[in-house]
């Protein structure tokens, strides 16, 4: 399969993961939340990297400090870049924080040019502006431009910084996986289990820490957290494969192609209306793919 195979992949799966945490975050807290997808996610991640390990027996992965230095940059800024999307709705500015938060590819796609010496062509770039373009008027234009107190809010910072750190998780356990000197596939299944793994942990205690008997709510909303868990292993899996084969900023911009999936979910699940303008930003998403995939 190749990465767009796997984009793909992780875009249904997170579409259906997000779905399945609306209902969660309705019982539970943020972060007990957020710990559902880490902790009954780990089994899925964990077997599958094993089964990869089981058919490559005479692989050696290259473990260094360089690895665990990657994939704890990963996950610290993954979690930070949820915590920071979670305190954006908190200040009622829904739409800015989301939108915000969203210029993730863009943000990518600076981050990996400057630092991390990954080009784009002018196509690429083209492309993820006219997709950013479309997630933009999926977020309803009027409104983010006639709300001006929504712009000077707190939100607006905890919007960029959820991108901000959602890019730098995805460059950094893209050197992670590519550190490890192995097949592709093992690679990404090993930095996914690591990460899991302790994005757990640290979840774990700090629910534990903060919350008041968060493990026996969790465990009541068992069959819904398992769901979460599994979906958003598979989604991950798609998503650390696809980011290891190629450029993370064409990946997360093919990847918009969730908000399309998101939005059949909203219209035929939760059977909520689709406005006009997120039919013209579908337009403009469907167009970002179709220049990407040139």
């Amino acid at each position: 399969m190749s990465w767009i195979g796997f984009t793909l992949l992780a875009a249904f799966m997170q579409a259906i993961r997000t779905a399945g945490q609306k209902q969660l975050s309705r019982n539970l807290t943020a972060m007990s939340t957020t710990l559902s997808r880490y902790l009954f996610g780990l089994p899925v991640a964990l077997l599958y990297t094993a089964a990869l390990w089981y058919w490559q027996p005479t692989v050696s992965p290259h473990w260094s400090g360089t690895f665990f230095g990657w994939a704890g940059l990963a996950s610290v800024a993954q979690i930070g870049a949820t915590w920071c999307l979670v305190t954006a709705f908190q200040f009622n500015n829904f739409a800015v924080g989301t939108t915000l938060a969203k210029t993730e590819a863009l943000q990518t796609a600076l981050i990996g040019w400057w630092l991390f010496g990954l080009p784009l062509a002018l196509l690429g770039w083209f492309a993820l502006v006219v997709g950013f373009a479309g997630v933009l008027v999926m977020g309803n234009p009027k409104t983010l431009i006639s709300n001006k107190h929504a712009w000077r809010s707190p939100a607006l910072m905890y919007g960029l910084a959820a991108g901000a750190l959602f890019a730098v998780a995805s460059l950094s356990l893209r050197m992670a996986a590519l550190s490890l000197n192995v097949d592709t596939l093992l690679a990404a299944g090993i930095t996914l289990s690591s990460m899991v793994l302790l994005q757990t942990v640290i979840c774990g205690v700090w629910v534990s820490a903060t919350e008041t008997q968060p493990w026996q709510r969790l465990w009541r909303y068992r069959r819904l957290a398992l769901f979460i868990g599994i979906t958003s292993a598979l989604g991950s899996i798609g998503w650390f494969t696809a980011m290891t084969l190629h450029n993370p900023a064409l990946v997360k911009t093919l990847g918009q192609v969730e908000f399309l999936m998101t939005l059949a979910i909203t219209r035929w699940v939760f059977h909520e209306r689709i406005h006009t303008y997120q039919a013209w930003g579908m337009v403009l998403v469907v167009a970002s793919v179709l220049l990407l995939l040139q």
